[in-house]
């Protein structure tokens, strides 16, 4: 649409693809220079083009994972060591204009970190920390390009082995605990773990407000959400005896690796302390526990999680017996 202003110049006013869409405006001096611009506009248009683009967006990667940070990495329990992570691969692939970025330059540098003995778990987990920078940015409106790493693949995962202790061997290793390590808490956060599917971690976070009628809350988790479980009175009087004269747990991971390696246990690569927790949901699932119930105990977000231990239950291994084949 061409109109005359009252001040004598002529005004193109038009949207492009109707209502909804950018309004153009713009005056001249004459209503030939006006139908002029008027005809350009609607032809770039037609040709999905637009006559006025917005300058390019050069800014480069760290700047986007700096961004990334302040909005969200910053309200993350481990913001700042994904932010470390996402710099150094952005400075591996030479820190380049965001949105010229390829999925080959992540490809490069996983294929580079495989080569260097880095787990295949690891490098799903930076390619969904990039995913989340560009992701978040792209709801944010703070960039109008896509994500480039969206049609990445992550790298299949075998399921990871289950291990956990006997009975012989919790005792075995409870034994060892006693007359090897000089740490006064490792004996107690062991049993702790065992007891309550608790993690490491959790155990050592605990102080005596935590420790209330017969019960141990377990705050600061993985999920975010506290989550109480009950113990036998006596463990529960131990535990509030051990936090009145110590105050508290300190780190203790170290010393109870110590005396695992010491008492002989095998167990797969990379697993130490969370075999007590696997210990307690093998034991828990195969003397008749239900998942769900499980499920709250752990304080996994969702059942899938769980049932990776329903193998155990007594009325599968019953199955496995009854319904094979007769030969």
């Amino acid at each position: 649409m061409i109109k005359k202003l009252p001040s004598g110049r002529w005004q193109v006013d038009l949207r492009t693809d109707g209502r909804g869409s950018r309004r153009i405006r713009k005056s001249f001096d004459s209503k030939a220079e006006a139908k002029r611009f008027e005809t350009y506009v609607l032809t770039k248009s037609a040709e999905g083009k637009e006559w006025n683009p917005s300058k390019a967006d050069n800014r480069r990667l760290k700047d986007l994972i700096q961004l990334w940070f302040n909005a969200k990495g910053v309200h993350l329990k481990d913001g700042e060591r994904r932010k470390r992570c996402l710099d150094t691969i952005a400075d591996f692939m030479g820190n380049p204009v965001a949105r010229t970025v390829k999925p080959a330059a992540f490809l490069a540098y996983r294929a580079h970190k495989i080569q260097e003995g880095a787990s295949k778990k690891t490098l799903n987990n930076h390619l969904g920390y990039l995913n989340a920078v560009f992701n978040q940015l792209n709801r944010l409106k703070e960039i109008d390009f896509d994500n480039p790493f969206r049609h990445v693949e992550s790298i299949r995962l075998d399921e990871r082995e289950l291990s956990w202790l006997t009975v012989e061997q919790i005792r075995h290793l409870l034994t060892t605990i006693e007359g090897f390590s000089q740490n006064p808490h490792v004996h107690l956060l062991t049993r702790i773990c065992l007891a309550t599917g608790a993690r490491w971690g959790e155990a050592e976070n605990l102080q005596l407000r935590h420790v209330q009628e017969g019960k141990l809350t377990f705050v600061n988790t993985k999920s975010g959400k506290s989550r109480s479980v009950p113990v036998a009175p006596e463990l529960f009087k131990e535990i509030q005896e051990h936090l009145k004269q110590h105050g508290g747990f300190s780190f203790s991971l170290s010393a109870f690796r110590r005396a695992l390696e010491k008492s002989g246990i095998q167990l797969p690569a990379g697993q130490s302390a969370h075999v007590l927790r696997h210990t307690f949901a093998s034991h828990f699932v195969m003397n008749g526990g239900d998942i769900l119930s499980l499920q709250k105990i752990l304080g996994h977000s969702n059942v899938t999680m769980t049932m990776r231990y329903s193998h155990l239950a007594p009325s599968h291994l019953l199955d496995a017996i009854q319904y094979r084949p007769v030969f």
